[in-house]
């Protein structure tokens, strides 16, 4: 569900008038999987030694970003977050991942 903030809307700041409909900004059109390419790669800087999976590169809405990083998460059984425009998977799953992005259809980059 879109949750709509007084942030997103044009021009208009406040109406008395009841039938008003606020003019929203439009919502960022996420490209097809064959048209983006995913860098994929292993970082623990700032972790502690411990080492993440890093998933870069995503052109998209931020629901879509979500969605992606879930089954990410849920293809390697492991948690992480999505936060920055990148996906986070704890633990070294780089092979893993670059398979399941490239049966999703995207261009996969392995650093």
């Amino acid at each position: 569900m879109e949750r709509h903030d007084w942030r997103d809307r044009l021009n208009i700041v406040y109406s008395t008038n009841p039938d008003f409909e606020y003019e929203m900004k439009p919502g960022a059109e996420t490209p097809p999987p064959s048209k983006q390419r995913l860098t994929v790669r292993i970082d623990k800087k700032q972790r502690g030694g411990k080492k993440v999976t890093l998933v870069e590169g995503f052109a998209g809405s931020a629901e879509d970003l979500k969605t992606l990083g879930k089954l990410l998460k849920t293809k390697c059984g492991a948690g992480g977050s999505v936060k920055d425009g990148e996906i986070l998977v704890q633990g070294d799953f780089r092979d893993k991942i670059a398979e399941c992005l490239a049966a999703e259809g995207y261009k996969v980059v392995v650093r």
